[in-house]
């Protein structure tokens, strides 16, 4: 079986003052962008969200992370509790852009990897292997800042060229933004996935 990729989605998208997972990039939503591209990527989307969290229909299983604590790490250590021992591809729902190419190089990581582009960490999308849940989990019951909490695992690094693939669409600019990149790069292929 494929390894699981979990699409999280159980942010309160307090900065876009609106589901982000619904938002629209050229006729779909920002979920369906994240589960179409760990598809191509040959993984196994599933999504990773509050139990009370209204999403858009895609073609992917549904796990619900605890309603608390409301942190970064609730999602991948739900994730990983449910994964077992293969570990999981983690991504966000708001990362429109991510290449399928990456969460195939992550997957082929066996150790926690994160992904280094424009000089910073960034822990989605990451490869969380099995060992890895015990310690995200005390440090979330801690409350552990994300980039300790990371840092503290002592992941491989892989590094990403600078450019659209990591995009984090946080506010209503980041959309707009990515909006005129994909007009700007039809060419891309960005906007089929």
């Amino acid at each position: 079986m494929a390894m699981v990729a979990a699409v999280l989605a159980g942010g309160e998208s307090r900065r876009m003052g609106e589901p982000k997972a619904a938002l629209e990039l050229e006729g779909r939503t920002l979920l369906e962008r994240a589960v179409g591209a760990a598809h191509a990527a040959g993984l196994r989307p599933v999504v990773v969200a509050k139990a009370d969290t209204t999403l858009p229909r895609v073609d992917a299983e549904r796990w619900d992370e605890p309603v608390d604590p409301r942190h970064p790490l609730a999602g991948i250590v739900a994730a990983l509790r449910a994964a077992g021992s293969d570990g999981i591809v983690a991504l966000a729902c708001d990362t429109p852009f991510v290449p399928p190419r990456l969460l195939r190089a992550l997957a082929e990581r066996p150790r926690t990897t994160l992904v280094r582009a424009g000089g910073r960490l960034h822990p989605l999308p990451g490869r969380y292997a099995a060992d890895s849940c015990a310690p995200l989990a005390d440090a979330l019951a801690r409350s552990a800042p994300l980039q300790q909490a990371l840092l503290d695992l002592g992941a491989e690094i892989l590094d990403e060229p600078d450019g659209p693939a990591l995009l984090n669409v946080n506010h209503p600019q980041d959309l707009e933004a990515a909006r005129a990149w994909l007009a700007s790069n039809p060419q891309s292929g960005a906007g089929n996935r």
